[in-house]
C-alpha cells in the first residue's frame, strides 16, 4: 500500500506527521512524542527541527518541557491533511479492504472530519460514500473508527445512479456536500462534482 514512505525518507519524519496530523489542534512535548512513535530522542529532535524550520511546526516551552504543534497556515497543511487522511485511521482502512467492502466509487471525508473537528451541524456528512457497497463491512471499518475517536462519524452510502440522480435534481443534501471542504480518499474530485 502506498504511504507518506513513498517520497518521504525519513520513517522519524512520516511517524511524527502521522502523529500531529491525526489530532491537528494537539500540543505534544518532546517526550510525549517520543512515547508515541517508539523513536530514540535525538532522532525526535532533530526531526523537529527539521519541521521547525520548515515552518510547518511551532514550538513553545513551558516550564522545562518545550511543546510544538502544527501550523495550519503552512503552505502544504491541507495537502498534508490529504495525504494522511488516505494513509492512517479510516481512510488508510477503507483503501486496504476496498474489495471487502463492494465497489466504491467516490470515498468523500467531509473538511472537518479529515481535520478531527467536530461537526457543526447534526445533519452534517462526515463520510460519503458512492458505489455498490457491502454495509455491513464498511460499518465495521466506522465502528473501529468511532471507538478510536471516541465520537460518532455520520456516514452516507449511496448507488451511483441515486447520487447522479439526486446530483442532476440538485438535491439540498447533496449540494451541501459538494459545496463544503473535503478531502478524496477514493476517486476523482472532478468527477465527484461535475
Amino acid at each position: 500500500m502506498s504511504g507518506l514512505g513513498d517520497f518521504i525518507t525519513s520513517k522519524v519524519r512520516v511517524k511524527i506527521l502521522e502523529l500531529f496530523f491525526s489530532n491537528p489542534s494537539e500540543m505534544y512535548h518532546v517526550r510525549g512524542i517520543v512515547r508515541e512513535i517508539k523513536e530514540e530522542i535525538n532522532a525526535v529532535r532533530r526531526e523537529l527541527a527539521r519541521l521547525e524550520s520548515a515552518g510547518m511546526v511551532r514550538k513553545e516551552s513551558r516550564g522545562n518541557r518545550v511543546y510544538y504543534w502544527l501550523r495550519n497556515d503552512y503552505l502544504m497543511y491541507g495537502d498534508l491533511i490529504s495525504m494522511i487522511s488516505k494513509t492512517t485511521g479510516l481512510g488508510s482502512q477503507i483503501i486496504q479492504n476496498r474489495k471487502k467492502i463492494g465497489r466504491p466509487l467516490f470515498v468523500m471525508f467531509s473538511g472537518r472530519f479529515a481535520r478531527y473537528k467536530e461537526r457543526k451541524r447534526d445533519d452534517e456528512v462526515d463520510v460519503l460514500v458512492v458505489g455498490d457497497i457491502v454495509l455491513p463491512e464498511l460499518a465495521t471499518l466506522i465502528r473501529v473508527e468511532e471507538s478510536k475517536r471516541s465520537v460518532e462519524i455520520n456516514y452516507t452510502v449511496m448507488s451511483r445512479e441515486e447520487f447522479e440522480f439526486r446530483k442532476k435534481r440538485r438535491d439540498p443534501f447533496i449540494l451541501s456536500v459538494l459545496s463544503g471542504s473535503r478531502v478524496m480518499v477514493i476517486g476523482d474530485e472532478e468527477l465527484l462534482v461535475s
